[in-house]
């Protein structure tokens, strides 16, 4: 008897193209622990933990399932082999209550009717039987971020899963939330539950979890004791080189306002109102952030000011200019651009390439453009210089941007938006689901615009980031302004935590306003 719940091994998923995901990859897991699965972008962690859960066949390799040789083919054969796993992106219907999302498709009805009822009754029991203390007559949509990650754990345990897996559970929760995320978790692996935990945290990882898989270019090249590494040491593990987890961002004095924000009112289609009164700048040469849990009004308002939505009351102007009835191509051409959140839909076309997504703006201002041809040499050298300067992982600028992890394609949306100093950049989440060594890198590439005189609007859920490279910060709760911090190396996460959460709420925020 190995002692393992899980075991893979050798397992090698190369795709038709040639693309090498897994390269013999070695993992196991044991019962009743917590076991951190690390790597950089594009080191093979989501395509492993994908076979393991049935949504990707293998090329080679075999799966042991307590000693006993098995296939999995899909989820359903995942399932019943007791594996669970939880997307970073939540699969819950919003319209539809937390007790419905939890039996949804594992339906048990009588005479083919369903009480709901009994079915909130049923889950508000099954909740509290995991420590999981919900209320379950509750809309998704009208729920934290929180609450629904945990609806997600609930739905693997209520299909029977004994093994899970997360896949960046933390990525938009706040320090209170996590704390008490940690806690439910701790208490399933005392239950006999075994975890496997994907993240880039890597406090968090030295705090919840017994062992880590470190996995690189493909291979697993170590398994180790939490305790035997420090964060520096698991950072260097996984990068190959020594990475700086902090950094000074020098001084400077801030220039006139480059965005004005007044009055800025929106209601979504059901009438709800995402965004109340919001009015602020964002000067010349500053990085202001914006701290809010998801869902209350950070998202609305940075695609608002990207022109990605007209229906709203207030003013936006850019370097002077009201932008309110301007098109997103005339919005840009007053220096605006925009790292969107969801950078599979909303920031690149999935099946051009690399160069193509580069250049996609850029084509009528005839930068490319010699003898009235476009250029393809000019082009695809700009590419090349692009894809060095960020670390792009791909076999060259011709690949289709579709082939590339989460987090490559990420670099490729900075660098298209980040190039030629704009006067206004607007970035939501950055560096969700991105390896410390590629934060480390969009980091730093922010401080740099910021001394050449950009104004930036950063949104992000890691809140150490936001401490760290913001001159300010403002908190949303409901889509309105309740707090803001002037010097932010001066609190902690959990003081933001509480502003995210609604429990503190500043009267005075006039702070926000350059006049």
């Amino acid at each position: 008897m190995s002692g393992f719940v899980i075991e893979m091994r050798n397992i090698s998923k190369i795709y038709p193209n040639g693309t090498i995901a897994n390269n013999n990859v070695n993992f196991s897991l044991k019962k009743g622990e917590i076991h951190a699965l690390l790597g950089e972008n594009g080191a093979g962690k989501s395509t492993l933990m994908h076979i393991l859960y049935g949504m990707i066949r293998p090329t080679k390799g075999e799966i042991f399932i307590k000693d006993k040789l098995v296939e999995i083919n899909s989820p359903l054969d995942s399932l019943k082999h007791e594996i669970g796993m939880v997307h970073q992106h939540f699969m819950l219907i919003p319209s539809m209550n937390l007790a419905e999302n939890l039996i949804l498709g594992d339906e048990r009805s009588k005479n083919g009717l369903i009480n709901k009822k009994e079915i909130i009754k049923n889950a508000n029991e099954f909740g509290k039987k995991y420590n999981f203390n919900i209320d379950f007559s509750q809309l998704v949509r009208d729920v934290s971020v929180g609450v629904c990650q945990k609806i997600e754990i609930l739905k693997a345990l209520y299909r029977g899963a004994k093994i899970l897996i997360l896949d960046e559970p933390t990525a938009v929760l706040t320090p209170q939330e996590t704390k008490e995320l940690f806690v439910e978790l701790k208490k399933l692996k005392k239950d006999g539950h075994s975890i496997v935990f994907i993240s880039h945290k890597l406090n968090e990882v030295k705090e919840l979890c017994d062992r880590l898989t470190i996995m690189n270019s493909s291979k697993s090249v170590g398994v180790y004791n939490v305790s035997d590494l420090s964060v520096k040491k698991i950072s260097e593990k996984m990068i190959g080189r020594e990475v700086e987890l902090d950094f000074e961002v020098p001084e400077k004095k801030l220039g006139k306002s480059i965005l004005k924000v007044r009055n800025l009112i929106y209601f979504n289609k059901l009438g709800k109102k995402k965004l109340d009164n919001i009015s602020f700048d964002v000067r010349e040469g500053q990085i202001l952030g914006i701290a809010a849990v998801e869902g209350n009004g950070a998202s609305h308002l940075l695609e608002t000011l990207a022109g990605l939505r007209k229906d709203y009351s207030g003013e936006i102007f850019i370097s002077g200019v009201n932008v309110n009835k301007l098109s997103i191509k005339e919005i840009r051409k007053q220096g605006l651009r925009y790292v969107p959140a969801d950078r599979m839909k909303d920031g690149v076309i999935k099946d051009e390439t690399i160069y193509n997504n580069l250049i996609v703006d850029r084509l009528e201002e005839g930068e490319f453009i010699k003898h009235w041809l476009i250029d393809f040499k000019e082009i695809k050298s700009f590419a090349r210089s692009k894809v060095k300067e960020f670390f792009i992982k791909c076999k060259d600028e011709n690949s289709e941007i579709g082939s590339l992890s989460g987090g490559n394609i990420q670099k490729v949306v900075i660098a298209r938006e980040f190039d030629n100093n704009p006067k206004l950049l607007i970035i939501n989440q950055p560096t969700r689901g991105i390896d410390i060594g590629a934060a480390e890198l969009i980091r730093k590439k922010m401080v740099d615009l910021k001394q050449s005189d950009s104004g930036i609007l950063l949104h992000s859920a890691d809140l150490q980031e936001l401490m760290q490279v913001c001159d300010s910060i403002i908190i949303l709760y409901k889509g309105e302004i309740v707090g803001y911090v002037e010097e932010p190396k001066k609190v902690k996460p959990e003081d933001l935590g509480y502003y995210m959460l609604g429990v503190k709420k500043d009267t005075d925020v006039s702070g926000v306003i350059n006049e």
